[in-house]
């Protein structure tokens, strides 16, 4: 079984559709919840996080976004579910994401995106471990 991460971003939260979203993932079939929890993001953490995005000219509105609100953090596990999960999310872009994906029904351009996906099962890993411990982690 697979793990991995996604964060309900602000846009998300403040538009009252942290429901929706787990929703979708726990009615998917083959993905469970394992993990979940709220919080506020500080710039370390989101500098951490976003690390690769750091020198890009947006990365201060990112970071001022990602604090705008709490976020949801959330751990699935199941079959391919870094891939399952991210078919479902839809791609960064909004604008570009089909209706029935997440980001397609609820997002408006590349930042406002709803939800973070990991990108893979080694990104998986190390986000999982940067939001939360292994007692945190429910089979």
């Amino acid at each position: 079984m697979d793990r991995t991460l996604i964060i309900i971003k602000p846009d998300a939260v403040s538009r009252g559709l942290i429901g929706a979203v787990i929703s979708r993932f726990e009615e998917a079939g083959g993905l469970k919840l394992v993990a979940l929890k709220m919080a506020v993001l500080d710039d370390a953490v989101i500098k951490d996080h976003y690390a690769h995005l750091t020198d890009k000219p947006f990365f201060p509105g990112l970071v001022a976004f990602m604090k705008s609100t709490p976020v949801v953090l959330a751990v699935l596990q199941g079959e391919n579910a870094v891939d399952a999960v991210r078919g479902m999310c839809g791609p960064t872009d909004s604008k570009k994401a089909p209706p029935g994906t997440i980001r397609g029904d609820y997002g408006t351009d590349v930042q406002q995106n709803i939800v973070h996906a990991s990108d893979s099962k080694e990104t998986a890993e190390q986000e999982i471990a940067r939001f939360f411990s292994p007692a945190e982690l429910f089979a």
